[in-house]
């Protein structure tokens, strides 16, 4: 059973937490998740969001973080992942303007400097991918390749993306044994608009990725979707009884 081990991504409910955040995390509990991931405080204080989730019994799996808040507001970064009593901060996107060989170099300096200042603490950094990664080469291999060439960068693939890809994402996360703490599930549609959907209800067989993060240092599958095209809680509580009956 994985159960203790799923996490709903709180981007898939951004609209949803702006208003009401411990509402939100109530349903969420209430749904059967044992943990979120969290994308921004949307106004709320920390240290109250930390505790409403303390209350229900919610863990978390990991923070999303911005690569300039990671630079210039590590501290308060740092002080958030205890608040919410995690190890992982994320750069959940590359900056804009930085789809280069270039670019992609400077955000890999960047992220290792972050990774010097918590090396020998319990934090790691990490990177979140999106398609656009693919699309540039460094070094005879992928960007996102490169930027996780270094291992004091902890990869978070979202299966999602590495498809968009035209790349297999079991094959893909093959990469990262064991340096891949938090993996993000996410389903695309058969059809040609090849955008988001429910887990299982897509074309991406979750039963070998899921099987090979447990035995490969997965603690979190966090399940994530973008945009839906009816109620965001509706999708995240079909993506979750999928996952359940996989039974693994």
């Amino acid at each position: 059973m994985i159960r203790h081990q799923l996490a709903a991504q709180l981007y898939t409910l951004r609209n949803e937490v702006k208003k009401d955040f411990p509402a939100t995390l109530k349903q969420l509990k209430e749904m059967g998740w044992a943990a979120v991931q969290i994308d921004g405080l949307h106004g709320y204080a920390a240290r109250d969001i930390a505790a409403v989730m303390k209350e229900l019994g919610l863990r978390t799996a990991g923070m999303h973080v911005g690569l300039e808040r990671m630079k210039h507001d590590l501290d308060a970064v740092l002080e958030e992942a205890d608040l919410f009593d995690t190890k992982d901060f994320i750069c959940h996107s590359l900056p804009d303007g930085l789809q280069s060989p270039e670019g992609y170099a400077s955000v890999k300096r960047d992220l290792l400097e972050v990774a010097v200042k918590v090396k020998g603490k319990r934090y790691r950094v990490g990177y979140h991918n999106h398609d656009f990664e693919f699309h540039t080469s460094i070094e005879g291999k992928f960007a996102l390749e490169y930027l996780l060439d270094d291992p004091t960068i902890y990869a978070e693939i979202d299966t999602y993306w590495v498809r968009k890809a035209d790349q297999d994402p079991l094959s893909f996360i093959q990469n990262y044994a064991n340096r891949m703490p938090i993996l993000h599930l996410k389903d695309m549609t058969a059809d040609s608009r090849q955008t988001f959907a429910e887990i299982g209800s897509g074309v991406i067989d979750f039963a070998p990725i899921v099987q090979w993060g447990l035995q490969n240092g997965v603690e979190w599958f966090a399940v994530e979707q973008d945009y839906c095209s009816g109620s965001p809680m509706d999708s995240l509580a079909i993506s979750l009884d999928h996952l359940l009956k996989l039974r693994l």
